[in-house]
């Protein structure tokens, strides 16, 4: 296993230095699912839910999720977003979605990708817990990422 970057010799936190790094365009894709009822997914797809549209209002807070990564984690590089994707797919049990971000920077975008997913799986909740408080967020994870010194990589 590699040293940890963001720990210094000292053994404390630190935010990393990417002055010396060169940029790169670099892209990330994280998905997550919500799992819920078939009759609240039944709300989305009738664009019955007393909240509005979910999908686009979900799709907006992951955008802006993206953007304010940096505001939310710590140590994370504030990145200049180029691009911000935030795709449905529908089942009967469940939505799943899927973040991509670019960049062309000096570090990694997979934080924004997984902030994007995890936010928008939290706008799904939000507008639908009044009629489904069982729903579960799963399965979040970076499934493809490309860009920097450490090239591709893609989920089996």
């Amino acid at each position: 296993m590699s040293k940890l970057s963001h720990i210094n010799t000292r053994g404390e936190a630190h935010m990393v230095d990417v002055s010396d790094k060169q940029v790169t365009s670099r892209i990330a894709t994280a998905r997550g699912r919500v799992n819920a009822k078939p009759e609240t997914l039944a709300l989305i797809t009738s664009g019955t839910a007393s909240k509005g549209d979910v999908l686009a209002t979900a799709r907006i807070a992951g955008i802006m999720a993206a953007k304010k990564t940096s505001d939310l984690i710590p140590l994370c590089h504030p990145l200049a977003v180029s691009k911000a994707t935030i795709e449905f797919t529908l089942a009967a049990s469940h939505i799943d979605v899927e973040a991509t971000v670019k960049v062309e920077g000096k570090t990694g975008v997979e934080m924004e990708a997984l902030t994007a997913c995890s936010v928008a799986c939290l706008t799904i909740y939000d507008m639908l817990k009044a009629v489904d408080r069982a729903m579960t967020l799963t399965d979040i994870r970076v499934v493809e990422k490309s860009g920097g010194k450490s090239g591709t990589y893609k989920a089996e």
